[in-house]
């Protein structure tokens, strides 16, 4: 089943009735207006539909038990800050029953394992950036897939960072003058709302598995608590990138992202992409790389499955 991402960019009262969560606006509800009108107002969405729940308004109120029902059923519940871009993320403390089990794999995990999955993942993520150029630009890819076929156990020859040299150099044909920096100009600011979008939505994969996103297959920093999730979606990233390039051509982006901008990056949890032969909405697929990589852990596989673009 394919969840729902929801989007609160305006103040809005949230609360529970019957396992369903309750929306009121308080415009709606301060209004000298007849009860009838007010209860037609107010919209009902099942708990277990919601995959991801954005929060970007400050007179957004939520109940204690609207949160524990979200977190319940692995909801993944974002914060936005002062400038309305994500700040925080809510997960539940399990989503897994045999979540102690495979805390312990993960812990556990050989280091020539983890190296080779790092490996895995270096050269998916620089196979998707190479579909990504060709998809969008003139520029040669193959470069990028030399370095794919190239890439050796835990990245030792820092694949990654070389392709990205080249992949960012080339990837905005309409804006030759494009670096990629978190703070830089737009679209930047685009790309760091989808990325944390998409991290959402591998948290959340991840908690569903039994596994802890703080601890990373290559990501280790002791003030990030998502070092596996930051692991796990860089092949994922370039369905981010092939989804604001789409934007770019059609609008320009703004210093101060738009509510219709946040909303097409809310588009990113239902994106098509190929796993295992198969098309699949992207947050059903990152439920399957994060079961892969548990077996992975559990002595199962050796390989994590990835998606390619369709």
């Amino acid at each position: 089943m394919i969840k729902k991402t929801l989007y609160f960019g305006n103040p809005a009262y949230l609360s529970l009735r019957n396992e369903q969560l309750v929306i009121r606006l308080p415009e709606v509800e301060k209004a000298n207006l007849p009860e009838a009108i007010k209860q037609e107002s107010t919209r009902t969405i099942p708990i277990e539909d919601i995959g991801v729940m954005v929060l970007d308004n400050k007179q957004i109120t939520i109940t204690q038990g609207v949160l524990a029902a979200l977190l319940n059923n692995t909801v993944t519940v974002i914060t936005c800050d002062n400038k309305r871009m994500p700040t925080g993320m809510l997960l539940p403390l399990s989503g897994n029953t045999l979540h102690q089990e495979r805390f312990r794999n993960q812990i556990e995990a050989a280091v020539p394992l983890r190296k080779q999955l790092w490996q895995q993942t270096v050269k998916a993520k620089i196979e998707n950036q190479a579909f990504c150029l060709q998809k969008n630009t003139s520029k040669s890819f193959a470069p990028l897939h030399v370095l794919a076929r190239s890439v050796r156990s835990d990245d030792a020859d820092n694949n990654e960072a070389q392709a990205a040299a080249y992949y960012w150099k080339n990837i905005f044909p309409n804006l030759p003058d494009f670096t990629r920096d978190k703070e830089g100009t737009p679209p930047n600011n685009l790309l760091n709302y989808g990325y944390a979008i998409l991290r959402a939505v591998i948290a959340r994969a991840l908690v569903g598995s039994g596994l802890l996103p703080v601890y990373g297959i290559h990501h280790h920093n002791r003030y990030n608590a998502y070092c596996l999730a930051d692991d796990i979606m860089e092949p994922y990233r370039p369905f981010v990138d092939d989804l604001v390039i789409k934007t770019t051509n059609k609008k320009e982006i703004p210093a101060e992202l738009t509510t219709e901008l946040k909303q097409e990056m809310l588009m990113i949890p239902v994106l098509d992409v190929l796993i295992g032969g198969k098309r699949s909405p992207l947050m059903i697929a990152a439920g399957q790389t994060t079961a892969s990589l548990a077996k992975c852990y559990n002595g199962e596989s050796r390989n994590i499955a990835y998606p390619s673009f369709v």
